[in-house]
């Protein structure tokens, strides 16, 4: 009990700010998340892939990240075909199932849990889950023609994408940015995880309706909440991956659906309201689930 209230209290409250706030006063999340996603998260990015300690653990993190993905899919593929659910509903379940909260949720668990030193791999995950996002979550999402085409300029639009690009350039060429800026960058950058929770809870508390499909609904939580960090304490194991780096994976594996995929659902009209009512649950669910994981691992 003691990690839920050193950790998983803590970062509820927080998420129950913005929900309650956006329930008593409606405000306009797209500038609140514009401002995150255009000078927060960007300045995160950059700082804290900047001041790492580049080695093989982050290829490790891209191998499990894309391992991950692709069998959730797969999963679903093979659900989809079983219970005969049509096209859009194993998109809805591809979009809740694949693409994990590793910003707003994930970074805050990983660093009141585990310390700073854990920051760096969190924040690049986050990075490669964005990545994904932008461009699976688009494709799976419209299923169309334009779709691939879509995806491509919509992680060309990312700001994060640049950020990680001009850290990496840093990094490999040996250049110092001067003091003052890595000052300014790191005050910056040190707002993001705050204001990325707080959305969270207005995003939440922006729902309006619930699809409760239960067939779906109950497949996907459960591949989310239990299948996947399963899969990755194998992928740990099988790889020996280095205990700091599996119990971060770990974690990160059990977080609930990106908020980002009920924006792309909405957008195509993937069974929008199916994507934000398994969104939800799970985020209710996690609160159990992951205090669990958190005492496991």
């Amino acid at each position: 009990m003691q990690l839920f209230f050193n950790v998983i209290l803590p970062i509820m409250c927080v998420f129950a700010s913005g929900f309650v706030l956006q329930r008593i006063r409606v405000l306009d999340i797209r500038t609140m998340s514009a401002v995150s996603l255009y000078i927060l998260s960007p300045a995160l990015v950059f700082i804290s892939l900047y001041d790492a300690e580049f080695e093989f653990s982050y290829v490790i993190i891209v191998i499990f990240m894309f391992a991950l993905f692709f069998f959730m899919v797969f999963l679903n593929k093979m659900l989809a075909k079983i219970l005969k659910w049509p096209a859009n509903l194993e998109s809805a379940a591809i979009l809740s199932t694949g693409f994990l909260n590793s910003g707003n949720y994930g970074l805050p668990v990983v660093l009141y849990s585990i310390g700073p030193v854990a920051l760096p791999y969190a924040v690049f995950i986050m990075v490669i889950q964005g990545l994904q996002n932008n461009f699976f979550g688009v494709y799976y999402a419209s299923r169309s023609k334009s779709g691939f085409k879509r995806s491509i300029i919509t992680v060309m639009k990312m700001p994060t994408t640049y950020a990680m690009i001009l850290a990496f350039l840093f990094q490999f060429s040996d250049v110092s940015i001067p003091e003052s800026v890595h000052s300014t960058l790191s005050m910056v950058g040190d707002a993001a995880i705050p204001v990325m929770m707080i959305l969270l809870g207005m995003q939440l508390g922006s729902m309006t309706g619930l699809n409760l499909n239960w067939q779906v609904i109950v497949s996907s939580v459960t591949l989310k909440m239990l299948i996947a960090p399963v899969f990755a304490f194998l992928f740990v194991l099988l790889f020996e991956v280095d205990p700091l780096l599996g119990s971060i994976l770990i974690i990160i594996s059990a977080m609930p659906p990106a908020a980002t995929t009920t924006m792309y659902a909405i957008e195509f009209d993937t069974e929008p309201e199916l994507v934000s009512s398994i969104t939800f649950i799970s985020t209710m669910v996690s609160i159990v689930t992951i205090t669990i994981l958190l005492n496991l691992v």
